[in-house]
């Protein structure tokens, strides 16, 4: 029997959609999603305590100013999957990618990298010792060294299989200036592929699509894309990887640091048919789904034509289209221009979408 209070606010003219609980008390997994949790998180607790004027740009790496006048870029990333196999890739390979892609995004060249592995007592030698063939493939293919690490066995049951943090060092040349508060009224957004597929391939893999797929994550190495596109351009303001979040976030994040607004075209937006039908299937959004081998990019619009025809020619920038630009209308907010020609704006997330994705 339905209790009276549960009738009066369930019912009637008054009843809402209730905000998602803050969750105050503990952690819970939409504080990994990347979205508005993962900030509230972070400004709560970590700024607080350990802010600094590094550590508050808030890009993807920390450009570091060094005596001489040169410039490094550093970055940490921990990396958790499951399965730990997936098609097109495995946590070895996201691991390298993510920490190499993150230095790529501040303009740097990755140079080195270091990594520590937590592994589960009970995972397969075999599986490990094929992850780790992985990483030495995605690291010769990125141009990096893998210069130190550390090694702990957790219990059984403790981990999950297998967890990998990646930190890595990267120098950034003289004449490149690219962060996030970077992006001016009028600048072009390029995007340099399809949205979405590493976090289908992801689900696919898990079993949880009613139908068989082909579809490959699109992990990968982006850095000799940025260099390609540095080469035909100079007129780059931010570059960004749009992965946890997905490309919403990534596009929210460059609002709220630059002070500008962002309108984004639907009818330009490339997305794989395979990633529309399983979104639309399970009533995902594949603006909101993680990627692992794609970037965003905020240009000049006198060099975007320049820029977009390197990627373009890159192995990893086939399929870049412009989608959309940056303006100063929208009160600093991410709006999407639908395919009827109505204008949406666009959230982070609030909380998990896609567990345990990247």
């Amino acid at each position: 029997m339905t209790s009276p209070e549960l009738t009066k606010i369930s019912a009637g003219p008054t009843a809402c959609c209730p905000l998602p609980l803050p969750h105050l008390s503990q952690i819970v997994l939409g504080h990994g999603s990347g979205g508005r949790m993962t900030q509230a998180l972070i400004e709560a607790t970590f700024y607080p305590e350990l802010g600094n004027p590094l550590l508050l740009q808030r890009d993807d790496s920390a450009v570091i100013e060094m005596a001489d006048g040169s410039r490094l870029a550093l970055t940490t990333d921990a990396h958790i999957v499951s399965p730990l196999f997936f098609p097109g890739g495995d946590i070895g390979r996201l691991a390298v990618c993510g920490t190499v892609n993150d230095l790529a995004m501040v303009g740097a060249q990755p140079r080195w990298l270091t990594a520590s592995f937590i592994l589960e007592e009970g995972l397969p030698r075999q599986d490990l010792a094929r992850i780790v063939g992985s990483m030495r493939a995605a690291a010769d293919e990125a141009g990096v060294l893998l210069v130190a690490g550390d090694t702990k066995v957790a219990e059984r049951g403790k981990c999950d299989g297998l967890f990998i943090t990646t930190s890595g060092l990267g120098l950034i040349p003289a004449d490149r200036q690219v962060n996030g508060g970077r992006a001016q009224p009028g600048d072009i957004v390029i995007v340099s592929g399809t949205l979405g597929d590493h976090g289908v391939a992801v689900l696919a893999a898990r079993g949880d699509l009613a139908f068989e797929s082909d579809l490959a994550s699109d992990v990968a190495p982006l850095n000799d894309l940025v260099e390609a596109m540095f080469a035909a351009g100079a007129g780059i303001r931010v570059l960004r990887d749009p992965t946890r979040g997905g490309l919403t976030g990534s596009l929210h994040d460059i609002c709220q640091q630059s002070g500008v607004g962002i309108e984004i075209n639907e009818s330009q937006l490339p997305i794989d048919p395979s990633v529309a039908a399983a979104c639309e299937m399970l009533g995902f959004d594949p603006l909101y789904i993680a990627n692992e081998g794609k970037l965003v990019a905020i240009v000049e619009p006198s060099e975007a034509p320049a820029i977009l025809a390197a990627m373009q020619a890159h192995a990893y920038g086939k399929q870049a289209r412009v989608i959309g630009s940056v303006t100063d209308v929208n009160g600093g907010r991410l709006v999407l221009r639908t395919s009827i020609g109505s204008r949406r704006a666009l959230e982070p997330m609030s909380g998990e979408m896609l567990p345990r994705i990247c």
